[in-house]
C-alpha cells in the first residue's frame, strides 16, 4: 500500500517538516499546484523526483489570480483523488494551506512583475493574473525554500514570469519547465478540461492542430504572418472565440517576424463555450 505523504497546514508545521526533509543534505523540489491533479501534474512530480531527493507538492487554489468574473468558487477541488495520486508517486510532503494562512488579516504586500508578465498575451485579457501568481509563488518559494521548482510548459507565459521573478529576486530556486502532457488527440491536459461538453471536447483538439499546422508552415519557410493567419482561421472556423494566436520569442516573449529572430513559440488562448483553453508549441 502506498505511503501517504505528510500534510502540513500551517507555516510552522511546514518549516519543521521541510527541515526534517533536509536532514543529511537532501535536496528538495517543489511542485506548486491548485489541485484537481491529472497526468500532467503527475509528470511534474516525476520530474521533481528525478531532480531532487525529496518532493513537496503544494495544493492551494489561489484567489488573487482569479478575477471576480472567473471560476474561483467552481474550480474543481478533488482532495481525495489528489492524495491518492500523490501517495502513488511517493511524494514526501503536501503543503495544504487555507486562504487565511496565505493571506492573513492585514496582508498588504504584493509582487508586481513586469517583463514577460507584460507581453500582451494573458496579461491583456487577465490583467490581474500575474500579480496574483507572482505573489503566491513568491510566498511558496520563501515558505518551502526549495532547490528546484517544477512548472508545466502548458502555462508558458506563467513559466517565464516565475523564472524571471526567481532570478530577479535572488530567491535561490532553479525553475524548471516540464513538457506539456497531451491527450491522444493533442489536447493539452488541464484541470479545466472537465468543463467541456462532449461536443466541445471533440472540437477542442483543433487548437493543437492549428498550432501544428502553423509551426509546420514556419519551418518550411513560409512568411510568419501568412502562417499564423492560417492557424488563426482554423481555430475560428472550428467554433472558438479567439483571444490570441501569437508567434513570440521563446524566452523574452517579444513579438517575432521570422525564424531569424531566435527560438520561437506559438501561444494561443481561445474560448469554447464557457471554457477558456490556453496552449503553446515550440517552432
Amino acid at each position: 500500500m502506498p505511503r501517504k505523504p505528510l500534510i502540513a497546514r500551517t507555516v510552522p508545521a511546514l518549516r519543521r517538516a521541510v527541515d526534517a526533509l533536509r536532514a543529511r543534505k537532501a535536496t528538495v523540489a517543489l511542485v506548486p499546484t491548485m489541485g484537481a491533479l491529472h497526468d500532467g501534474h503527475v509528470s511534474l512530480v516525476r520530474l521533481a523526483r528525478r531532480r531532487a531527493s525529496k518532493v513537496v507538492v503544494s495544493i492551494f487554489v489561489n484567489p488573487t489570480q482569479f478575477a471576480p468574473t472567473e471560476d474561483f468558487s467552481s474550480y474543481p477541488r478533488t482532495w481525495k483523488s489528489d492524495m491518492a495520486k500523490l501517495s502513488a508517486e511517493a511524494v514526501d510532503l503536501v503543503w495544504y494551506p487555507d486562504v487565511k494562512t496565505m493571506y492573513p488579516d492585514g496582508f498588504a504586500t504584493r509582487i508586481v512583475p513586469e517583463g514577460p508578465a507584460t507581453a500582451g498575451l494573458e496579461d491583456r485579457f487577465r490583467p490581474h493574473f500575474f500579480g496574483g501568481v507572482a505573489t503566491v509563488v513568491g510566498k511558496l518559494f520563501t515558505q518551502v525554500r526549495p532547490d528546484f521548482a517544477i512548472f508545466g510548459e502548458k502555462d508558458y507565459q506563467q513559466l517565464r514570469v516565475v523564472a524571471r521573478m526567481a532570478a530577479d529576486l535572488d530567491l535561490g530556486v532553479k525553475v524548471i519547465g516540464s513538457k506539456t502532457v497531451r491527450e491522444r488527440d493533442g489536447l493539452a491536459m488541464s484541470s479545466r478540461n472537465v468543463y467541456l461538453s462532449d461536443d466541445e471536447r471533440r472540437v477542442a483538439r483543433e487548437l493543437y492542430r492549428a498550432m501544428k499546422e502553423s509551426a509546420g508552415r514556419l519551418r518550411d519557410g513560409e512568411d510568419a504572418n501568412t502562417a499564423m493567419m492560417a492557424g488563426a482561421e482554423m481555430i475560428k472556423t472550428a467554433g472558438f472565440a479567439l483571444d490570441y494566436f501569437e508567434l513570440r520569442h521563446a524566452e523574452s516573449l517579444a513579438p517575432v517576424t521570422s525564424v531569424a529572430d531566435g527560438p520561437m513559440r506559438i501561444l494561443v488562448a481561445a474560448r469554447l463555450g464557457k471554457t477558456r483553453l490556453i496552449d503553446n508549441m515550440a517552432v
